[in-house]
């Protein structure tokens, strides 16, 4: 299915109550932020979301809400993977009859499956939803399926009749640049690793998706259009300030770290849920400090 999304999409976290639950009060604001800063797309549920981390119920009023909250011209990507098969294709169904523009998924990760099983898998989410984009939502780090996204391509063009590409979560760029390619760029390879965004651009890519496009996202356009330019030092120059700030992050506790940035720039989006643990004010004040120390602050969306 031909399905494209340029620019830069947003992977959005979850905002949670002090106590716990979902707070679905915030998505109208977080949907206004991407729109005022360019960002094309909202993925939602999925990593930085905490999807893995949220039941059935929680997810599908998280993209009813999303759905409802969605700014012209943002895309509401779903992610709707999950361990057990029906919830999966309970959430795409789900999913397409609530108005979403495309559905993902990454590969179960408990029973880890081989190529044609995860093909497979794939196939029966993406025939839950069979008039939506889907997309294969790779991410070895965290699931370690290892099958190449250009391997998995292959395998399922013409077994998955909606299949629009993959989210390419992942530093292997010769596997990115041979998806990408793959029958002369016939689906979407989304850029997932928003360090080395630059890196991307110079293999082909035209969209990415990543979380710190929330609170960064004009710097990554200054990025994306210095290199359309043909400025490769500026590009370069712009792509270095991300890597600096998103080190910092990184130091801080990565996902909890992300989430208290989201605050400093007034969008509260509450605790992390366990297994991860919220950053203490002790620790949210050194992140600060580091971010102020790059420049972040100089940068960041508002």
């Amino acid at each position: 299915m031909n399905f494209r999304l340029p620019g830069l999409t947003a992977a959005p976290f979850t905002a949670f109550r002090a106590n716990g639950e979902v707070n679905l009060d915030m998505i109208p604001q977080q949907a206004a932020l991407l729109a005022r800063n360019g960002v094309s797309g909202a993925f939602i549920c999925g990593t930085t979301g905490e999807g893995a981390s949220m039941t059935s119920t929680e997810r599908m009023s998280i993209a009813e809400a999303w759905l409802k909250a969605r700014q012209p011209g943002l895309k509401v990507i779903v992610h709707v993977g999950h361990l057990a098969l029906g919830d999966a294709r309970a959430l795409a169904a789900h999913a397409q009859a609530k108005g979403a523009d495309a559905i993902a998924t990454v590969a179960p990760c408990f029973f880890k499956p081989g190529a044609n099983e995860l093909v497979a898998w794939c196939g029966e989410v993406a025939a839950a939803a069979p008039k939506l984009p889907f997309f294969y939502y790779y991410m070895p780090s965290m699931t370690h399926v290892t099958v190449p996204a250009a391997e998995f391509l292959a395998r399922a063009a013409d077994r998955i009749p909606t299949l629009a590409g993959v989210k390419f979560t992942y530093e292997d760029l010769a596997d990115f640049r041979a998806a990408k390619a793959f029958q002369q760029e016939r689906f979407e390879v989304l850029f997932g690793r928003d360090e080395i965004l630059l890196s991307g651009l110079e293999l082909g890519a035209t969209g990415a998706v990543g979380s710190t496009y929330n609170y960064a996202a004009p710097l990554y356009r200054r990025v994306i259009e210095a290199f359309r330019a043909g400025d490769l030092a500026t590009a370069k120059r712009e792509q270095a300030k991300a890597q600096a700030f998103i080190d910092v992050m990184n130091g801080a506790g990565g996902l909890p770290a992300g989430k208290a940035i989201m605050k400093m720039i007034g969008l509260d989006c509450g605790p992390v849920r366990l297994p991860l643990r919220s950053l203490t004010p002790e620790q949210e004040k050194r992140l600060e400090a580091g971010l102020r120390a790059v420049g972040f602050f100089d940068y960041a969306s508002k």
